[in-house]
C-alpha cells in the first residue's frame, strides 16, 4: 500500500514540476554578437554569465586527472570565452559602461609570476593555459625560465670592484687587530719597563762601585752597561768631531772677491743691448750720431 503512495507522490511532483516549467519564460539565449546587444545592462548581464560559465570551468580544469584531451578541451573552451568576454566589455564601453579590461588579470607561472604570453595571431588576447593545463607536456616549457648565461668578467669589471679593501688598508678599522694586538702591546710595554727598572738598578750599582773603587767587585752585567755606555760616550764625540769638521770645510770653502752682477743689473744689462740692437736696425748713423750729440748738450747719459 505504501509503495502505490509513493508512486503517486512521486507522479505529483513530477507533475508539478512541469506546470512550473510551462509557467516560466523560455530560456533566453546569449547573442552571437555582442554588437547585436543595444542595452547596457543586457551587456553587463552576459558578461556576468560568461564570467561564472569560465569560473566553472576554472575550477574543473583544476583536476589533473581528467586526462590530457580533457584538459586541453577545457583549457580551449575557457580561451574562447575570454575572447568572448573581451567582445562584451568592449560592447560595454561602446555603450558608455565602465571599462572592465583595465582591471583584468595576468597570466601567472607555476610559481605565481605574472608571465606575459603573447598571441601568435597578433589579434586580442594572448593564449592562456589554466590550473592542470600548465602542467601538460609541451604547455611545462613554456612557463620556465631559460637558464641564466654566466657571463664572463672583463678586466673593467674585476677592477672596478677592486678598492682599498682588497689591499687591506681598511684591516685596522674592523676591530679585529685591536682585539689581537692590545694584550700583545701591554705584554711588551711591560717587559720593556722591566728591563728598563732592572738596568737602570745595575747602572746604578756599577756607578756606584767605580767610585766607591770597588771595580773588582762589579758584576758582568754591570761591565756590559758600563762598557755601552763608553761607548756611547765614544760615538756622541765622534759625531761632535765629525760636525765640526763639516763647519770648518764650509768656511774654508772658496770665495769670490769679484763683485757678480745681481739679476736686476743683468736685465738692465739685456734691455740696453736689446734698444741698441733695435735702434741699429732702424735708425740711421747720422741719426743715432744727432741722438748722441743732444744727449751731449743736454747733459743725458743713459
Amino acid at each position: 500500500m505504501a509503495r502505490n503512495e509513493e508512486k503517486a507522490q512521486s507522479m505529483l511532483n513530477r507533475f508539478i514540476a512541469l506546470k512550473a516549467e510551462e509557467k516560466k519564460k523560455p530560456k533566453e539565449r546569449r547573442p552571437f554578437l555582442a554588437s547585436e546587444c543595444r542595452d547596457l545592462s543586457e551587456a553587463d548581464k552576459w558578461r556576468q554569465q560568461i564570467m561564472r560559465e569560465i569560473g566553472r570551468k576554472v575550477a574543473e580544469i583544476q583536476n589533473e586527472g581528467l586526462g590530457e584531451h580533457r584538459l586541453r578541451d577545457l583549457n580551449d573552451e575557457i580561451n574562447k570565452l575570454i575572447r568572448e568576454k573581451s567582445h562584451w566589455e568592449r560592447r560595454i564601453v561602446e555603450l558608455g559602461g565602465p571599462n572592465y579590461a583595465r582591471h583584468s588579470a595576468k597570466m601567472t607561472d607555476l610559481e605565481g609570476n605574472i608571465v606575459d604570453v603573447p598571441n601568435p595571431g597578433g589579434r586580442g588576447p594572448g593564449y592562456r593555459y589554466f590550473g592542470a593545463a600548465k602542467k601538460l607536456p609541451g604547455v611545462r616549457e613554456l612557463f620556465e625560465k631559460p637558464p641564466e648565461l654566466r657571463k664572463r668578467r672583463t678586466r673593467y669589471d674585476i677592477y672596478k670592484r677592486i678598492d682599498a679593501s682588497y689591499y687591506g688598508y681598511r684591516d685596522d678599522e674592523d676591530g679585529v687587530l685591536e682585539r689581537l694586538e692590545g694584550p700583545a702591546e701591554e705584554k711588551m710595554r711591560r717587559e720593556a719597563a722591566e728591563e728598563w727598572m732592572r738596568l737602570e738598578e745595575v747602572r746604578k750599582e756599577a756607578q756606584k762601585s767605580v767610585k766607591s773603587g770597588e771595580v773588582a767587585m762589579v758584576s758582568a752585567a754591570a761591565r756590559e752597561i758600563l762598557h755601552e755606555e763608553e761607548e756611547e760616550v765614544v760615538e756622541e764625540e765622534r759625531r761632535e768631531r765629525e760636525m765640526r769638521e763639516r763647519a770648518e770645510e764650509k768656511e774654508r770653502e772658496f770665495v769670490v772677491h769679484v763683485p757678480l752682477p745681481d739679476e736686476k743689473e743683468i736685465e738692465k744689462m739685456v734691455l740696453e743691448k736689446k734698444k741698441m740692437e733695435l735702434l741699429s736696425k732702424y735708425a740711421s748713423e747720422g741719426l743715432l750720431e744727432e741722438q748722441t750729440e743732444a744727449k751731449d748738450m743736454l747733459n743725458i747719459h743713459r
